[in-house]
C-alpha cells in the first residue's frame, strides 16, 4: 500500500507545472552564477599568484635579515563557490614577524577589487538554496493537505483501508524525490562547469566536502517542505495555506537574518577588558626594556645607548591598533640597520652583534607571552560576539544550514583560523631557521657591506586546508540539528493530522 500511495504522490507531483518551473530555474540560476563565481576565483587566484610572486622577490632583494620582510597570502578557496562565508570578507595578506605573534586581525587584503563583479559574486551557489530551494519546498507542501482535503480527495483516500502515518509518509517521500531532481541535476551542472575549468583543481576530499554540502542541502530542503507541509495540515483552504507559507519564508529566510545581522553589530570592545589586557601587555614590555636595560650597561661597550654612537642609526617602536581603539601590543624594540658603515664605526660592530645576539630571542619570548593575552582578550571580545551572531541566526533553519555548508567548504571562522594557525607554525619555522645559522648575531642580520642575507634557503611557506574529517566534525552538529527539526516537525504534523477532521 505505501508503494502504491508513494507511486500516485510521484506522478501527482511530476505532473505539475511547479517541477517543470522548478527545474528550469534551478538550472538556469545555478549554471549561469556557476560561470561567474568561477571567473571571479580565476580572478582572485591571480590575484593571490601575483602577489606570492611579488612578495617572494620583494624578499630577495632585501641585503639585511632584519630587513627582510616576510609576507603570507592566503589562497582563495575554491569551494568559496558553493558558500564564500568569510572567504573573501577576512583578510588574506599577513605581514610575519618576529616581535608580534601574527592574527586574524591585522591581516590586509590584496588584489583587485571590482564593484560590479563583486555585486554578482556575492551571489553564490549557497545563497541560490538557502533562497530558491526554501521557496519551492513550500510550494511543493502549501496544498499536499489542504488542497486534497478543499477538494474532497483526502476523504476518499481515507476512506480505504490506509493509515494517515502512511499517507504522510507517502507524500514526503514523493515530494523529497521531486525535489531533489533540480538539486541534483543543478549540481552536476555545476560540477562539470568546475572540473573543465582550468584553474579549478578538485581533489578527492574536495568531492566529498561537496557530498557533505549536498547532504545539508537535503535537510534543509526536508525542513522546509515539512514546514510547509505543517501549514497544509493545520489550514483547510489553499488561499490561506499560500499566504501563511509566503509569510513564514519571507520571515525565516529574509527578515529573521537580516534583522539579526543589521540589530548584533559589532559593537565597541569592552573598555574594561581592553584596558586590563593593555595594562597586563605594557608591563610584559617594560619587564622587556629593564632586560634591555640591564644588557646595554652590562656591556663592554662604553656608556648605555642601544645606537653604539653609530651614525646612521634607525630604529623603531611599533603600536598596533585593533580598529584605533584597543592597543594589544607594544614594540619597545630597537633595530639597528645599515646598508654600510665608515671604517670608525667597525670597532663597535661585534657589540652591536652581541646586543642583537641577546635581544632578538628576548623580544621573541616577549611576543609570545603577550600573545596569550591578546588571544584570550580577542576571544573574549570580538570571537565571542561572532559566536553569538552566529547562534542567534541558527533560530532560522537558514542559519543552520549556511553554518554547515560553511564548515564543509571550510570558509566559517575556523577555516579563515586554520591559515593563522598556520602562519604562526611558519613563523616558528622561521625563528628555527634563523637561530639554526645564528642570524641573529649574524653580520648580515643589520649590515650588508660585506655580504649579504641569503634568502636562497629560507623554508617556504605553504598552507593546505583541513582534512575532510575536520570539516565534517565542524559540520556534524548543525547538519544533526536539521534532521532534528525534521524529526519534530514531522511528529507534529502527524500528531496533528490524525487528530483533524477530514
Amino acid at each position: 500500500m505505501l508503494t502504491t500511495l508513494i507511486r500516485r504522490e510521484l506522478l501527482d507531483n511530476l505532473m505539475t507545472f511547479r517541477f517543470a518551473a522548478a527545474l528550469l530555474v534551478m538550472l538556469l540560476l545555478v549554471v549561469a552564477n556557476t560561470a561567474v563565481l568561477i571567473n571571479d576565483y580565476e580572478r582572485r587566484l591571480g590575484d593571490y599568484n601575483t602577489a606570492v610572486k611579488t612578495n617572494r622577490q620583494e624578499l630577495q632583494k632585501k641585503k639585511m635579515y632584519a630587513d627582510g620582510e616576510i609576507v603570507l597570502n592566503r589562497p582563495p578557496n575554491p569551494l568559496s563557490i558553493f558558500n564564500v562565508g568569510l572567504d573573501k570578507r577576512l583578510g588574506n595578506e599577513l605581514w610575519l614577524m618576529y616581535n608580534t605573534v601574527p592574527t586574524l586581525w591585522e591581516a590586509g587584503m590584496n588584489g583587485s577589487d571590482n564593484p560590479l563583479l563583486n555585486l554578482f559574486s556575492a551571489i553564490d551557489l549557497g545563497f541560490i538554496f538557502e533562497v530558491v530551494l526554501s521557496l519551492i519546498a513550500l510550494m511543493f507542501a502549501y496544498d499536499a493537505l489542504a488542497g486534497e482535503r478543499e477538494r474532497g480527495t483526502l476523504r476518499l483516500v481515507l476512506t480505504n483501508s490506509v493509515s494517515r502515518g502512511h499517507l504522510l509518509l507517502a507524500k514526503y517521500i514523493s515530494a523529497m524525490t521531486c525535489l531533489l531532481v533540480p538539486v541534483v541535476m543543478s549540481l552536476l551542472f555545476a560540477l562539470i562547469l568546475l572540473t573543465t575549468s582550468a584553474a579549478i583543481s578538485l581533489r578527492a576530499d574536495d568531492f566529498l566536502r561537496i557530498g557533505g554540502i549536498f547532504l545539508a542541502s537535503i535537510a534543509y530542503l526536508s525542513v522546509f517542505y515539512l514546514i510547509g507541509l505543517l501549514i497544509s495540515a493545520i489550514t483547510h483552504r489553499t488561499s490561506t495555506a499560500l499566504m501563511l507559507a509566503m509569510f513564514v519564508w519571507g520571515f525565516l529566510v529574509l527578515v529573521y537574518p537580516n534583522m539579526m545581522l543589521a540589530t548584533l553589530e559589532t559593537s565597541d570592545i569592552p573598555q574594561e577588558r581592553a584596558a586590563s589586557a593593555l595594562n597586563h601587555i605594557k608591563q610584559i614590555w617594560e619587564e622587556f626594556d629593564r632586560e634591555r636595560q640591564r644588557f646595554l650597561a652590562a656591556d663592554a661597550f662604553p656608556g648605555e645607548d642601544s645606537k653604539f654612537n653609530i651614525k646612521g642609526y634607525w630604529g623603531y617602536a611599533v603600536e598596533s591598533y585593533y580598529q584605533n581603539r584597543l592597543t594589544l601590543f607594544n614594540i619597545y624594540d630597537r633595530t639597528l640597520a645599515f646598508d654600510e658603515i665608515d671604517e670608525e664605526y667597525q670597532p663597535a660592530v661585534p657589540h652591536v652583534q652581541n646586543y642583537h645576539r641577546f635581544l632578538i630571542p628576548l623580544t621573541i619570548q616577549t611576543a609570545d607571552r603577550t600573545w596569550l593575552i591578546r588571544k584570550e582578550a580577542l576571544v573574549d571580545t570580538l570571537v565571542r560576539q561572532a559566536n553569538l551572531k552566529r547562534t542567534l541566526l541558527k533560530l532560522s533553519p537558514l542559519g543552520v544550514y549556511d553554518a554547515a555548508t560553511q564548515a564543509w567548504a571550510g570558509t566559517n571562522l575556523l577555516g579563515i583560523r586554520d591559515f593563522f594557525d598556520a602562519a604562526r607554525q611558519y613563523r616558528q619555522t622561521v625563528i628555527t631557521y634563523y637561530e639554526d645559522k645564528d642570524a641573529f648575531g649574524a653580520r648580515e642580520w643589520f649590515l650588508a657591506d660585506k655580504s649579504a642575507a641569503d634568502w636562497s634557503t629560507l623554508p617556504q611557506f605553504s598552507f593546505e586546508r583541513r582534512s575532510v574529517e575536520i570539516n565534517a566534525k565542524r559540520a556534524l552538529p548543525d547538519m544533526m540539528l536539521l534532521l532534528m527539526i525534521s524529526l519534530v516537525l514531522f511528529m507534529a504534523i502527524f500528531l496533528i493530522f490524525v487528530r483533524s477532521e477530514v
